[in-house]
Formats: structure tokens, C-alpha cells, sequence
């Protein structure tokens, strides 16, 4: 339980800090497509030093290509609405990520969640409605991005959990970093972008954090429910709050800070329960 709730922690850490670097890096004129494949690239790299043995069925190919789609489609909607919106008005929208992947999970997983599971994922998601209604320069554009971002994320931490059953958490990992890689690779060629990397240090922190925050997610999706994780790793809007404010300037802290302070409460009653 110590090392889960461990995972979680680093989780958040790490998950708050990559959205600081992808919002640096599209800020500095990198974009979407390509920052979203050279992190795959990077990370497809990594996962070949902890791969162990792997056997390819054909349930885990299926499984594999469209945890690729779903993460790729996912990860671009996310820089792309980082480079126009505030990191710490988008953050919060990702809160509804574990509504998306409890309904799907209940019919691909068989993870059917408690009454007080769904009361504390409430209460999350009610914690988002003051960060998204504090005043300021909220970008409408940049919602919708975040929104598509959260869809093909929240299905994809469905497949993602699939995967890990059928093949382990570092299977996992190499194959989520891989099968990314190869989509987001289409995706470039699809936007007709240069494959020009605009700033290789925040491309390489990135690449670090991406890959913390998905080895711990896969660990501790190993560990319990996927809206039950989601859920938990929502708490990183705090962090993500204290840093849009810190280094990008955005106001209106102590509304944000309220909506992350009743998602706090949600994420302690499903840890409890």
C-alpha cells in the first residue's frame, strides 16, 4: 500500500512538471505533432533497457494499436491545448478523465466501483467548477483541445490497464511508448511539420518526465482500479495551479486553489474507500 500510494505521488510530481515543459517547448516555437513524437521516440528508446521477454497473441497486438491511437490522439490534444491555454485552467478539466475511464471500464475491465468511489470521483469533479469559473483569460479553443485531450486519455488508460494484465508493467511501458511512436509519427508527416526539434533540453526533461509519469501510472494500474488511480491522479492539479501561477504568471489563485482543495477531499474518501 505504501509503495501505491508512493507511485501515486510520483505520479503527480512528475505528470504537473511535463506539462510545464510541453507548454515551455510549444511556447518557444515547437509543435504539437512533432514535440508529441520526439517524446514518444525518446521514451520508445528507454523501454527497450527495461523490456523482459515478450510474446506477441494476437488479443495483445489489437490491444496495443489502439492504446497507440487513443495516447497519441491524446498527448498531441494536450500540447496543442497547452501552447494556446492556461496550464492552470486546462489542468482541472482532466478530472473528468476518470468518469470516462469508469464506464469504460465497467464493460472492458469488469471494475465495478463502490458507492463511495463514485461519491469521491463527485467530488473531484465538482472541485473543477470553481477553477474553471474563476475569472480570466480562459481560451475556448484551448478547452475544446483539452476536452478531445481527456476522451482519448481516460480510453486509453482502459487498454492501457488491458495490456498490463496480459503482459506486465514494463511490457506495458515499451509497448505504450512504441506503438505512441508510430502514430504520432504519422502525425507528423499527416501535418506536413518539419521533424526540427525546437529546444533539445526541454525536449530531453520532458522525455525524463514523461517516462516517470508513465511507469508509475502503470504501476500503480497494476496495483488498483483505473478510475480509482485517475481519480487520485487528479490531485496534480494543485501542483499544476501553484506552477501556472509561479512560472506563466496566471492569476486568480485562491478560486483555483479552493477547486483543488475539494478535489483533495474526494481523492482522501477514495483512498479510504
Amino acid at each position: 500500500m505504501i509503495i501505491t500510494i508512493l507511485g501515486v505521488l510520483v505520479r503527480i510530481i512528475s505528470n504537473s512538471y511535463l506539462n510545464v515543459f510541453q507548454k515551455i517547448l510549444t511556447s518557444r516555437g515547437g509543435k504539437s505533432s512533432v514535440v508529441n513524437f520526439y517524446t514518444y521516440l525518446g521514451l520508445s528508446l528507454l523501454g527497450l533497457i527495461f523490456l523482459p521477454h515478450l510474446e506477441f497473441t494476437s488479443g495483445l497486438i489489437i490491444n496495443v494499436l489502439i492504446m497507440g491511437f487513443l495516447g497519441a490522439l491524446g498527448n498531441y490534444f494536450i500540447i496543442k491545448a497547452l501552447s494556446i491555454g492556461e496550464l492552470s485552467a486546462l489542468a482541472p478539466i482532466n478530472s473528468y478523465k476518470p468518469v470516462v475511464a469508469l464506464l469504460i471500464g465497467i464493460f472492458y475491465l469488469g471494475e465495478i466501483p463502490s458507492f463511495a468511489a463514485i461519491f469521491a470521483i463527485a467530488l473531484i469533479i465538482l472541485g473543477t467548477y470553481f477553477v474553471l469559473n474563476a475569472k480570466g483569460n480562459l481560451n475556448t479553443t484551448a478547452v475544446l483541445y483539452r476536452v478531445f485531450a481527456l476522451l482519448f486519455s481516460g480510453a486509453e488508460a482502459v487498454f492501457i490497464k488491458k495490456i498490463i494484465v496480459l503482459c506486465g508493467v514494463s511490457n506495458a511501458f515499451f509497448l505504450w511508448a512504441f506503438s505512441g511512436m508510430i502514430f504520432s509519427f504519422l502525425f507528423v508527416l499527416f501535418s506536413k511539420n518539419s521533424f526540427k526539434i525546437s529546444e533539445s533540453k526541454h525536449q530531453l526533461l520532458l522525455i525524463l518526465s514523461v517516462g516517470i509519469m508513465q511507469y508509475s501510472t502503470n504501476y500503480v494500474f497494476s496495483k488498483m482500479n483505473v478510475s480509482y488511480a485517475l481519480a487520485l491522479f487528479q490531485l496534480s492539479t494543485i501542483l499544476s495551479v501553484f506552477l501556472g501561477a509561479n512560472i506563466f504568471h496566471e492569476g486568480n489563485l485562491k478560486r483555483k486553489l479552493a477547486g483543488s482543495f475539494i478535489m483533495l477531499v474526494g481523492a482522501v474518501i477514495l483512498i479510504l474507500s
